[in-house]
């Protein structure tokens, strides 16, 4: 028996939402105080550092639960199967449904239980729950459906990691242009096909990182201070990631017996361009190897940083043939990656 993906889909949202639109924002610094540089230079470094040239953002009347749900019927339909044989759906996310404009997030009910619901799956045996994990939560997610499979409680699980990071971003802070919404799903099923999870890794960072990623106030002091944003310490996390990220990886490489000249792409949390080109640089240093020209198909530039969404939507894209100049063919290995809020990091060795 292995384990494999046997469907997916995502959802791209509607808006686009372009660095240019940014020039009329105030932006300011931690303190309050004007950020001192025109917003034509402010989004001009950013691009060079991050590669986001535009971000989609979901239109405002859908929720993340809403989005996510077509990423699921999607999926569903990709692997030909009826939904009332899935036995577990695990949805990935951080915030919950905000809907445009509210200031209070919805989890209640879960948001599984919501697509659950709106899938019309009336099986009771189908278990459905959310899942916080910050940005790596459906790689996480892809690695307990492969435990409930391996432990005999499932033959089926549908993994949805799903996010509307433009309704909790502070307008004022500069870090809000790199996030953006999407959606991304995944059918996860025992199979007598070769192939498949080969290995995974995962660990925890709390005893001095646990607050890199954190809800804070707007940079705006005349803002209702009970209203809190996502935030960011950007140095700090980015120096955490490429001393801490690429050893995960090459663990989760060892642990398949795959060796890295096998190696055909690498599906990398879509947070950060530079950063995602030095974790991978750094990781086949670790192996005093060059990284290949090719390895890291990317969807950052047109889609920006949708948190748990941004890993299976690029496989998804890229399955699909709609990343250009990338391809994946039976019998490909592939490594996926991630980190972010916890601080959490995973890798899955994964077989066409």
């Amino acid at each position: 028996m292995n384990i494999k993906i046997t469907g997916s889909g995502s959802y791209i949202p509607t808006v686009t939402v372009k660095n240019k639109d940014f020039s009329n924002h105030v932006f300011l610094n931690e303190d309050g105080s004007n950020f001192g540089l025109t917003n034509d230079i402010i989004t001009e470094k950013f691009y060079g550092i991050t590669g986001i040239q535009e971000r989609k953002y979901a239109a405002d009347d859908l929720t993340t639960s809403e989005i996510a749900l077509i990423a699921a019927e999607k999926a569903i339909a990709d692997a030909k199967i009826d939904p009332e044989t899935l036995d577990y759906i695990i949805f990935a996310h951080n915030f919950g449904d905000v809907n445009k404009g509210a200031i209070q997030s919805d989890m209640l009910p879960s948001l599984a239980s919501r697509v659950k619901h709106k899938l019309r799956i009336q099986n009771p045996k189908c278990i459905a729950y959310d899942m916080l994990f910050g940005c790596p939560g459906w790689v996480e997610g892809v690695i307990q459906a492969q435990a409930y499979i391996k432990a005999g409680m499932a033959k089926k699980c549908l993994v949805i990691g799903a996010e509307t990071l433009s309704r909790v971003v502070d307008p004022h802070d500069r870090d809000s242009m790199i996030y953006a919404d999407g959606a991304g799903a995944t059918i996860i099923e025992a199979t007598e096909d070769e192939g498949g999870i080969l290995a995974h890794e995962t660990a925890t960072y709390t005893y001095d990182e646990a607050h890199f990623l954190f809800f804070g106030k707007s940079f705006n002091k005349d803002h209702d201070p009970n209203v809190r944003y996502i935030k960011m310490h950007g140095r700090k996390i980015y120096e955490f990631a490429l001393s801490n990220v690429p050893k995960a990886m090459k663990e989760c490489l060892d642990k398949s017996g795959v060796e890295i000249s096998q190696l055909k792409k690498i599906l990398i949390h879509q947070a950060n361009e530079k950063m995602d080109e030095a974790i991978i640089q750094r990781f086949y240093k670790l192996y005093d190897q060059k990284m290949p020209e090719g390895i890291m198909p990317m969807s950052i530039h047109e889609l920006g940083n949708s948190s748990v969404a941004t890993v299976p939507t690029l496989f998804d894209l890229l399955i699909k043939g709609k990343i250009k100049d990338h391809s994946l063919n039976k019998g490909d290995v592939i490594l996926f990656a991630s980190v972010g809020s916890g601080m959490n990091i995973n890798a899955i060795t994964y077989k066409m």
